[in-house]
Parts: C-alpha cells; structure tokens; sequence
C-alpha cells in the first residue's frame, strides 16, 4: 500500500514540471517559427540565382503525389533565420541543372525521398489520431462508469446487507421492554416459521416503528435480524425517489426479488414517510414518481404469499403523513409506539454507554437518569460523550460530576459564554429573575424539583433555571400546569418587586406560560368554557400539518377565550407576587449566593434554605465564591483578576 502511494505521489509531483516542460517547448518552437524570414521563389527566380552563383544551401524534397520537387535552402548573405522556398517540375532537365551548379559552385546540397512514400508515416499521420481520439473517448466513458458505479443501473435497488460483523441483539438495546416484547414474535417466526403454519396463522408482514428522534428505532429493527440470525436489508425511504418517474417502482420490484431469493429475511425501511406520504396532497396534482413507488411498495407487500419468510420493518417520526393504505392489515398492520424512555429506562440507556467510560465514584447513573426527563437515548449518549470530551480537555483521569453537569447544560441551552462581558447591574438583574424562578419552585407543592440555577449565559439566555418534575407522570393535572405557569412568571415578578422595574429577560417564559394557557382554554377544557375543544391540528399534508389549526368558533367565543386566557395568566401572577412577597428573604439569600457562586445545585440550594448560608467545601475551586477566588488570584499575582468571571479565575488558578 504504502509503495502506490510512493507512486502516485510521484506521478502527481512529476506531472507539473513534464506540463511545464510541454508549455516551454511549445514556446520555444512557436517564437523559431514566428521569427523565420522565409522568400518564396518562381521557377525562374530560382534559376536566375542559381546561375549567378547565389545559392549557399540547398535542399531538395520529391513530391512525387504532386510531380514537383520542393526545395528549400539559403542564399549567400541571408541571415541566420532567413531562407528561401521554391517548387521545381518533376523532370530530369532540371535535377541535371541543379547537380551541375552544386558541382560548380561547390554549395551544399541535400536530397531527401518523399516522406509521404513511407508506409509507417502515413499509418502514423492517417490512422494514430483516430486511434488516439477513440483511446481517450474509452478512458473518458470507464472514469465515468468508476466514478459512478451506479449510472446504469438506475432501476436496481439500493438495499443494503447488512454485514456479520455488524450484528446487533436485544443486549444492545436498553429502555425498551414492552417494545422488544412486541416484535419478540418476528423473531420466533423468522426462526421457526412452520410452528405458526401449522396452527394457520398469519404472522404480520409489516411492523411499523414511529415516535420522537433518537428513540432507537433502527437500533431495535437491527436487534431483531440480530436476534433471529436472518439476513438483513436496510434502506432509506429517500432511495427509492428518483428524478425520472417509474425508477422507484423499478427499485421496489428488485428489491422484493433480492429478498425472495434470501428468504426468510428482514427489509428495513427507515424514514418510510419519504416514499410512503398519503397520495394527492400536492398543489395541482401529485408527485407521479412518489406515488408510483407507493403504488408498487403496497402491491409488493400484498402480493408475497404469508409464507414465504420476508418481514418489512419500517420507522418514520410522522405516521399522521403516512397513506392510509400503508396501515392497514396485510401490510402495516402492526403498529409501535417507541417513546421517549422512562427514569429507569434512562438508566439502563446510560448503562450501556457508560461501558467503555470510566466514571468518579460521585457519579450514579441512577441519579443522572432522574436529571434527564424528556432525553432521548441518542441524547443520553451524547450526554456522556460530552462529558468525556470536556474530561480529556481538562487533562483528568475519570469523567466526574463537574463534567457530567456541564456535558447537561451544553446538551440543553449550548456552551457557556465565559468570555461574554455584561454589567454588575445586568448580574443582579439576571441573579434576582433566576432566584424568583428558584423560590417559586421551592415553595409549591407540586412543583418541580430545582435542580441548578446559574447566571452563567448559555445561547441566547442570560442564565437559567434547571427544573425537573419530583416524579414522572402520564398526564398533567390543571393544578400541575397552572403552578407550572406560576413557576414561569417567578422571573418577571422578582424583578418588578426588587427592582420595580421589568426588562426583556422573560420573554420565553412568555411565550411558554402563553401556550399552556391557550391548551387549557382551546384543547384540555380546563376553563369556565367548559369541556369543549375549540382548536385541534390539522390541514393540508402537504401545507404541513403543525402549520394550522382548524377553528371551531365564532368571533364572540374567541374573545371569551382570550378572556379565560388572561384571567389564568392574571391569577398565575397573583399567586407568584404572594409568594415572592413572603419570600424576600429567601429570594436575596438565592440571588446573592448566585452573584458570588454564580452556579448554584440542588444540594447546595437545600442547605442554602436549612441553614442560611453556603457549605463549606475546602480544596474546590468550583465550590468557593467569586470574591474567594479574585482574593487568591491576587496573592498569587494574576492580573486583571477583578475583571473576570468565575470560570476565568479556576482556570488561571488551575494553571
């Protein structure tokens, strides 16, 4: 291997200076031609200096296709570049003339044959350019063809096998019991399919897989083909579209056939919303080779006989896109919700990926698991991943919490802004809005857990306010989510009690208290409305359907639902005043403790409201205040120490 590379390196640093060396030639012979002063001579002319002596140099070519002699050659007082031409009638008159001169004068003369007498030069001049041009016209078509392989091959199928090596089992798959528990019959079938033939039943020809990114999809899909040992074919919805009509369906066909004759297997299709979009959606019409493919993947998936061992496991986050056709029984007809995963789920996610890290002993998947409701597994894998990165960058042997917190704020809100700048006043603005979210928080019953609080900037927000519910629940109750609006409003309303003034720094809590709000009122009936739903999504396929609501109201109740609408965010703000009212001095002991620490955890926030004051934690960097660590910065002589924030200070002490 290592001696190609030696050659094409040196081809490709050969390849200049040969092209350079080709241009200079080209030069050289272009300004010799362009420099010669060539006389054309008549018969006579020619002659007439013969016959006065003139001639220096002569040299004389036969034409024998054209019956003349050419001659060429120079005269007695011509330059270097200076010389004569003439053409001679094919007679021996005139070769005796010239001889006799040569012999008289004593010039010199060259005789040479005619070059077009030669056989090699006339294949060479007639026959090698087009030999050339067919030679590089060939090379040209074989480049193309390697370079895509695939050009001529347009209605093959792009399904891949998945190889050996490759093989996934259910040990791979965490957090997904009921899941593994539903598609546990595929397996048995693809093993053992004469056990169900005996009894005549009918095993389901296609399993739908939907639910958010990042839930595991293809992984479980993997784990079944893993699990029975069968051939597995993957594909993309995506491949099957072409731009000429009729090549997807040409697709479906190949690939159907590639799986009979490796039967039984299991065809994956990821992202089947692609090819599988309900017909007739589009603007004016459809999208003929879309729905050609579809047409041909339902009459494939009808058409196999139940025995022939062929399963189509197909995944895709927006089954209400989806063709109807797709879904019913003898295609489709198993249908798998795979959600986002449970706090023990989450667990044994974060077991798996956690095999091949070395985690401190402060760190326990079990409490990192209840951190991270609403991640996904392709999150809690980034989650570590991040944590790990952030260890090597800081030269330590083992990820420990510090990274693990840090790896959840950059997964949330994006890496801090430790050089970003902002006034002590904007400091105390921020520290005050996140402690009234804090005091909120700590003090109703059903809200969620506090579990960090920080002024240190991340994206597009100043500081933020970690909460995560006390337990997981299936559905929301109205006291749930007029606290969770409460919870909301604590920022705003700390700022108008300590400062009397409001800034722009809630506008997402907002936009997020406006929405629960609107769902009481319009979807969950949890207003003096009534239990009537007035919005629900809806519209076009092809418009989008998150982009409209269907409205089911006169103008009349949509002023009374803007009215339920305000009284809720009225009486949500009421309750927040009250509490922060109660609360002053609570509310200064979170904001002044977040000025100096600038990050502040669940543990240290209990301690905080128990006794009053910070725990002492010695030999930590992190747990002292930005008024400690500026005091040793300046004994030890660092500069500027009183103009950075607390990230820059551990870093330069670290140092």
């Amino acid at each position: 291997m290592n001696s190609n590379l030696s050659k094409k390196t040196i081809k490709k640093g050969f390849l200049p200076y040969l092209f350079l060396f080709v241009i200079m030639l080209g030069v050289f012979y272009a300004v010799n031609v362009f420099n010669r002063d060539i006389h054309e001579f008549t018969y006579n002319e020619f002659i007439s200096k013969i016959d006065n002596g003139k001639v220096k140099e002569l040299n004389l070519v036969a034409r024998g296709s054209g019956y003349v002699y050419e001659v060429t050659g120079s005269l007695k007082g011509y330059d270097k570049n200076e010389s004569f031409e003439a053409l001679l009638p094919l007679s021996e008159e005139v070769i005796k003339r010239i001889v006799d001169a040569s012999d008289e004068q004593d010039f010199k003369l060259n005789v040479s044959p005619d070059p077009e007498s030669s056989s090699l030069l006339l294949i060479v001049v007639n026959v090698l350019p087009i030999v050339l041009l067919v030679a590089v016209a060939f090379w040209f078509f074989n480049k193309q063809l390697a370079g895509n392989k695939s050009s001529m091959d347009f209605g093959k199928s792009r399904a891949r096998l998945n190889p050996d090596n490759n093989k996934v089992t259910f040990k791979d798959v965490a957090g997904l019991k009921e899941e593994k528990e539903e598609v546990k019959e595929l397996i048995d079938f693809l093993k053992n399919p004469k056990r169900f033939q005996k009894l005549g039943a009918r095993i389901p020809k296609g399993v739908l897989l939907f639910g958010p990114p990042g839930t595991g999809k293809t992984l479980l899909a993997k784990a079944v083909a893993g699990e029975a040992n069968v051939p597995f074919y993957f594909i993309s919805g995506s491949d099957f579209v072409e731009l000429f009509v009729g090549v997807g369906a040409s697709r479906v066909r190949d690939m159907f056939q590639q799986a009979k004759r490796n039967a039984p297997c299991l065809i994956f299709i990821d992202e089947i919303d692609a090819v599988g979009r309900q017909r007739g959606t589009g603007l004016g019409g459809g999208h003929d080779e879309r729905e050609q493919t579809l047409n041909q993947l339902l009459t494939e998936m009808d058409g196999f006989g139940a025995n022939e061992g062929i399963i189509i496991i197909a995944a895709t986050n927006r089954p209400d896109v989806l063709d109807p056709a797709l879904l019913r029984p003898g295609r489709f007809d198993r249908q798998v919700t795979v959600n986002l995963p449970d706090v023990s789920g989450r667990e044994e996610i974060l077991g798996v990926h956690a095999k091949n890290k070395i985690l401190a002993d402060g760190v326990t998947l079990k409490n990192l698991a209840k951190r991270t409701p609403g991640f996904s597994g392709a999150d809690l894998e980034n989650l570590l991943n991040e944590a790990a990165l952030l260890a090597v960058r800081r030269n330590k042997d083992e990820i420990t919490m510090s990274e693990v917190d840090e790896a959840t704020d950059r997964v949330l809100m994006g890496p801090a802004k430790v050089s970003h700048k902002y006034s002590e006043n904007d400091r105390k603005l921020v520290a005050y809005h996140e402690a009234g979210h804090a005091v909120i928080g700590l003090k109703l019953r059903n809200a969620s857990d506090v579990q960090k609080v920080t002024i240190i900037p991340r994206g597009s927000a100043g500081g933020y306010n970690m909460m995560v519910p006390s337990e997981e629940k299936l559905c929301s109750t109205k006291t749930d989510l007029l606290e969770e609006i409460t919870g909301l409003l604590g920022g705003r309303t700390a700022e108008e009690i300590t400062f009397g003034e409001i800034t722009t720094g809630a506008h997402n809590d907002f936009e997020k208290a406006t929405k629960i709000a609107r769902s009481m009122v319009t979807e969950y009936g949890m207003s003096d409305l009534g239990p009537l739903q007035f919005e629900q999504q809806a519209g076009s396929v092809f418009l989008g359907r998150d982009y409209n609501k269907s409205q089911h109201f006169s103008n009349e109740v949509a002023n009374e639902i803007d009215m339920e609408m305000r009284k809720i965010i009225d009486d949500c703000h009421k309750k927040a005043t009250e509490i922060i009212k109660k609360n002053k001095e609570l509310l200064k002991l979170i904001a002044e403790s977040l000025l100096e620490y600038e990050t502040l955890t669940k543990e240290q926030i209990d301690y905080l409201v128990k006794n009053g004051k910070m725990p002492v934690e010695e030999d930590n960097l992190e747990s002292m205040s930005i008024t400690e660590l500026r005091k040793m910065a300046k004994e030890k002589g660092i500069k500027n120490s009183d103009k950075m924030n607390k990230a820059e200070l551990i870093k330069e002490l670290d140092v």
